[in-house]
């Protein structure tokens, strides 16, 4: 079958509703206008029907575009030669990944982890936190997203993603962003194994966390012999600014988890970057966590590209984010009653709606104007764009053109529809 033949739009729809879930099948013929992903290159992905639509989305994976010729031509070499490991014999991609990463943080983290997707990594750093220390508890923020596995769940704060299992989410303590004395306080029963943080919260709505509370936080945690992690699983790798937010700010953290862009928007990895305290019982037994996918060559040949790559276009990505910007800026005042605020640093920025309703229908709008954006699942009234660092003014003016049409036209549906209730 053809990629551009319709009835692949049509098929997929009925194989997603038949053995994976109606739901996605529907969420995936609204963003797609009755169309499917077919290929992408660049900030472009091509849809089944013939049309194109600019990537700001994708959930921080495509930090540098889809297909990055660099990433790919790694890992097809690496796919010509051995795509998976023994893990018996020793990976020397995993070693030298591991090597690269570390050089690349420039940091006291001296050991890493490797694991597929982001809650590997916050599972592997929590569970090394409580092997250490001997302890339980866990103090991670209100708003806070680290993954949907349990250990992660646990830390995670919205009720979506938590609700029928809160009997088996122990462990874990949420605190006021605001609240500079929670860890210590947290820390009074001597049963603090660590404290986890995302320095922006994606999931929230782009929300950062005030650096002094993440400061007083971390010099409390320590002085309680507990441990300090910075998940930066979708702001790290220049995607908020910095290589490592945390780093950046001077915080004395004991892991930086990074994933997402980490395998260059080709194959998935993520990475748990350790201190030599934290990651002491994998050094005494490197059996006692392990996943069988963690570490594989095929990932691994595409960590030093990715690096590679993202700091060949920090340039790039530091103008991409003051186009975003200036752009959004100038969009919250054309439409203050519909756009109520803007919030972001990097390639990373978030748009409060007057309502979900309204964000809804922006969605829509761009649907059909061909920019795709990810929403926030538990912040319904705000849309996130993340941009790649690889895009071009054009591509930015492109995205504000699609995002000024969608407010417009959501504005009018409003308005029509208050219209229709008073009458």
């Amino acid at each position: 079958m053809s990629l551009l033949d319709p009835a692949l739009a049509k098929d997929t729809f009925r194989r997603l509703r038949k053995h994976m879930s109606p739901a996605l099948a529907l969420a995936g013929k609204f963003a797609g206008q009755g169309a499917v992903e077919v290929a992408a290159q660049g900030c472009e992905v091509r849809l089944s029907d013939g049309r194109t639509a600019l990537d700001f989305g994708s959930y921080a994976v495509t930090l540098l575009g889809h297909r990055h010729p660099d990433v790919v031509a790694a890992v097809r070499a690496q796919l010509d030669a051995m795509p998976v490991s023994t893990r018996s014999l020793s990976n020397p991609l995993a070693a030298a990944a591991a090597e690269e990463l570390v050089r690349y943080l420039d940091s006291p983290l001296s050991r890493v982890y490797f694991g597929t997707n982001g809650a590997d990594a916050v599972e592997a750093a929590v569970k090394l936190a409580r092997l250490v220390t001997g302890r339980g508890t866990v103090v991670a923020v209100r708003g806070a997203y680290h993954g949907k596995t349990m250990g992660a769940l646990a830390l995670t704060w919205h009720d979506r993603f938590r609700d029928g299992l809160r009997e088996l989410l122990g462990g874990a303590v949420h605190a006021d962003p605001a609240d500079a004395d929670a860890v210590r306080r947290a820390a009074a029963d001597g049963d603090l194994a660590a404290v986890i943080f995302e320095p922006v919260q994606g999931e929230n709505g782009v929300v950062a966390l005030d650096p002094a509370v993440l400061a007083q936080w971390a010099e409390d945690a320590r002085s309680a012999g507990a441990f300090v992690i910075s998940d930066e699983i979708q702001v790290g790798l220049r995607r908020g600014g910095p290589r490592s937010l945390a780093l950046a700010a001077g915080l004395p953290v004991d892991a930086v988890l990074l994933g997402k862009p980490l395998g260059g928007g080709v194959v998935p990895v993520s990475a748990a970057v350790c201190s030599e305290r934290l990651y002491q019982p994998l050094v005494a037994d490197p059996f006692r966590h392990t996943a069988t996918f963690g570490g594989q060559p095929l990932c691994m040949a595409a960590v030093p590209a990715a690096l590679a790559a993202i700091e060949a276009h920090a340039d790039n990505g530091v103008q991409v984010s003051s186009f975003m910007d200036s752009g959004l800026a100038r969009l919250r005042d054309r439409f203050p009653d519909v756009v109520t605020e803007v919030r972001g640093q990097g390639l990373i920025w978030g748009v409060d709606f007057a309502t979900p309703e309204h964000a809804g229908e922006v969605v829509f709008g761009l649907a059909q104007r061909g920019l795709l954006v990810s929403p926030c699942l538990s912040r319904p009234e705000t849309l996130r764009l993340l941009p790649p660092m690889v895009a071009t003014e054009g591509d930015v003016r492109q995205a504000m053109d699609a995002l000024a049409g969608a407010v417009e036209q959501t504005r009018q549906t409003m308005a029509d529809r208050r219209v229709e209730v008073a009458g």
